[in-house]
């Protein structure tokens, strides 16, 4: 799967076709993100005749909030791109892309979890992945996290969830999400770091996303307290091929450290060795 960060207009940007058409030759599945605030008509039609296979739209809510969470976006425009997206594929008689929705839920709306079905159904989605707030830039944020600090706390909110994917799954909607479990840490890294890797929009190359983040802050909230944030990075695919930088001595090194129980510093106290 090839996941295209940084679309923006999508195909105002003739290089972004030709790495959809590169990357479907090859085999290889397409799929973007969007906020969807700049798909209109003609930026729908172009991707859905791309031939690209997953569209996914960000939301972090089902009613005006979401707009308040994500500032900058309107729920009524995504819906309505939305919409334009279905039905520009029956016109033009596709079936792609498939439509997905990335849905950040943060503990302030943890409410809005009996209310997705009904909404998931009405927008004829095909996916629904629901994730939480892994990393924390300021303390603005931190309590928007869902870690449970009990197994009681963490068996309630799964079978919350587990109720609500049995229900959006009759309607033929896949529904999935991952819990940070409460305990402590494991060593496997749910972001597969050992068969998957992340390219930024500069060509750096680094194990996951939440390794090569393009912020200004120096620091970060942890389970242990504040700490800072260093990218970690093992080439760029200007200097060199993608199989070479794998292959480099220093970044097999790196997948190693998850085996022999000496994580860098950088993974120690990441949310994503909690979930289960």
């Amino acid at each position: 799967m090839v996941f295209l960060q940084g679309w923006g207009e999508p195909f105002l940007n003739p290089d972004l076709m030709t790495m959809v058409q590169i990357a479907k030759e090859a085999g290889c599945k397409v799929g973007t993100t969007t906020n969807g605030m700049l798909l209109d008509e003609r930026i729908i039609y172009q991707l859905v005749e791309s031939g690209i296979d997953v569209l996914a739209f960000s939301l972090a809510g089902i009613d005006e909030k979401n707009d308040a969470l994500r500032r900058g976006t309107s729920l009524d425009t995504i819906l309505r791109a939305i919409h334009i997206l279905h039905e520009t594929k029956k016109k033009l008689g596709k079936e792609l892309p498939a439509v997905h929705i990335a849905f950040m839920l943060l503990r302030s709306r943890l409410d809005d979890i009996e209310r997705f079905p009904s909404f998931f159904k009405r927008l004829a989605v095909n996916q629904v992945v629901v994730s939480t707030l892994d990393f924390v830039p300021c303390k603005e944020l931190e309590g928007e996290t869902i870690i449970s600090s009990t197994a009681e706390e963490y068996k309630v909110l799964r079978a919350r969830l587990d109720a609500v994917k049995a229900e959006v799954e009759q309607y033929g909607l896949a529904f999935h999400y991952r819990l940070h479990g409460p305990g402590e840490s494991g060593t496997m890294c749910s972001e597969n770091i050992h068969r998957s890797l992340f390219v930024s929009s500069d060509g750096m190359v680094s194990p996951c996303v939440f390794t090569n983040l393009p912020i200004s802050q120096e620091t970060q909230v942890c389970f242990n307290g504040d700490r800072q944030y260093r990218r970690l990075t093992f080439g760029n695919i200007g200097d060199a091929s993608i199989g070479d930088i794998w292959r480099g001595k220093e970044y097999r090194d790196f997948r190693k450290s998850f085996y022999d129980k000496r994580l860098p510093s950088i993974c120690k106290d990441c949310p994503k060795l909690f979930v289960v």
